[in-house]
């Protein structure tokens, strides 16, 4: 049976999606943008990956999950010339096993954003 996961520590979908579905013991999770709850957007490519990666970690928190049950992201660079200062971010994130990515440079991400991070985790 899936299970509709909302986290009030990130922000609301801002269309016809759910944050994430747990399907079993897998969680599969909608793109988390540098959004701030109620807020809008963090500034610049590091503070929007920390804002992203931290609505993805409240996220899995609320599925019963944290970053090492992550098994693969797919990450969404506004600009690929970002791509160094986004892995050092990502990287205070995922540590020791990380997980498998992919990570591209896309045309635009909804509201101007400069990142977006999806992940499947499994506990």
């Amino acid at each position: 049976m899936n299970k509709t996961i909302a986290s009030s520590n990130a922000p609301a979908a801002i269309g016809p999606y759910c944050q994430a579905k747990l399907c079993g013991n897998i969680l599969v999770t909608s793109g988390q943008l540098g959004l701030v709850p109620g807020a809008g957007l963090a500034e610049g490519i590091e503070g929007q990956s920390h804002q992203a990666l931290k609505n993805l970690g409240a996220v899995l928190k609320e599925a019963g999950m944290d970053y090492a049950d992550v098994v693969k992201t797919t990450c969404f660079l506004a600009d690929i010339k970002d791509f160094a200062a986004f892995n050092a971010v990502y990287a205070e994130y995922f540590k020791g096993e990380v997980p498998a990515r992919s990570c591209v440079q896309v045309g635009a991400l909804p509201m101007g954003g400069l990142v977006e991070v999806e992940c499947i985790a499994v506990k």
